[in-house]
């Protein structure tokens, strides 16, 4: 396609999570400060998927799910593997994955993207190589059924990038979550946040060894959660010895204590200043109905 076509077709979305280069034409990503956190992420456990498969996915078919707009689906492609499936609950995401691989002139042969719901509906075939589970898992109501699918599709690696709680054991807390959110749930609204035990037990009940990746950012910036210890990668394997890993240090702020304290307080800011625009909002809404009722 020409370059009016391709801009006239990235502009019909009205959001980009993931920002996309074809060759000077690029998708608008949703915040500007994350320009570069999924390139810390890609360091952070795709360039470690890598390394255990000996530099290449070559040979290999990898599942996506929730793939999104077809980011890491693109990493697997361009790192040589034979086939990839992304899956995505929201149909938006798909046209996004299936534009991003027509004007990368990938192979059609190499990929599908599909809509479906990753805890319900079939996934077209069996034993993938590879598994990303990224930014998925503490989006769904179902996180022990979702793993057994998992378990039955994989036939060796699978990569879990998640928010975690701070709870020290194996422990899943209950939160709720917009519908109306495009990288939240598509069907429950009550979903289920791991702790760092809670996701080790998880894999370890189907079969997988895990490591819980050692954070190797070279810089944080969009990326606080992984530098206070709220969000982690675990890298799990049926097969493959993973016993070369770096294991995560089990609290960050201990182990990046100047980064972390100051990621915390710019949360702290925010939540403060967040505070007291809601306490100021009330108390307006408050001496207008005092004002009402003295009229």
């Amino acid at each position: 396609m020409d370059p009016a076509e391709l801009q006239a077709r990235i502009n019909s979305f009205d959001r980009w999570h993931y920002e996309f280069d074809f060759d000077g034409i690029k998708s608008p990503i949703f915040k500007q400060k994350h320009g570069t956190r999924h390139e810390q992420r890609r360091r952070y456990f795709f360039d470690t998927l890598l390394e255990i498969c000996g530099g290449s996915l070559k040979g290999k078919g990898v599942l996506d799910l929730g793939c999104n707009a077809g980011w890491w689906s693109l990493q697997a492609i361009e790192a040589g593997c034979d086939f990839v499936l992304g899956i995505d609950g929201r149909q938006m995401h798909i046209d996004q994955a299936n534009l991003v691989f027509e004007a990368k002139h990938i192979d059609p042969g190499r990929y599908r993207f599909v809509t479906g719901n990753v805890l319900s509906d079939p996934w077209l075939m069996a034993d993938f190589d590879v598994v990303l589970c990224l930014g998925l898992l503490y989006h769904v109501c179902k996180p022990v059924e979702l793993m057994e699918r998992i378990a039955a599709a994989n036939t060796d690696l699978l990569v879990i990038d998640t928010q975690i709680n701070h709870a020290a054991g194996s422990y899943w807390l209950a939160h709720r979550e917009s519908l109306d959110e495009e990288r939240n749930s598509v069907d429950f609204e009550l979903v289920f946040l791991p702790s760092r035990k809670a996701v080790c037990d998880l894999a370890e009940q189907f079969g997988y060894s895990v490591v819980p990746l050692a954070i190797n950012m070279t810089s944080f910036r969009g990326l606080p959660e992984y530098l206070i210890g709220e969000r982690l990668a675990f890298m799990c394997a049926k097969k493959t010895d993973l016993s070369h890993l770096k294991s995560a240090h089990r609290d960050p702020v201990l182990a990046y204590p100047d980064l972390a304290i100051r990621a915390s307080l710019r949360t702290m800011s925010v939540a403060v200043t967040s505070l007291g625009l809601s306490a100021r909002r009330e108390i307006a809404r408050l001496g207008q109905r005092r004002r009402h009722a003295v009229r």
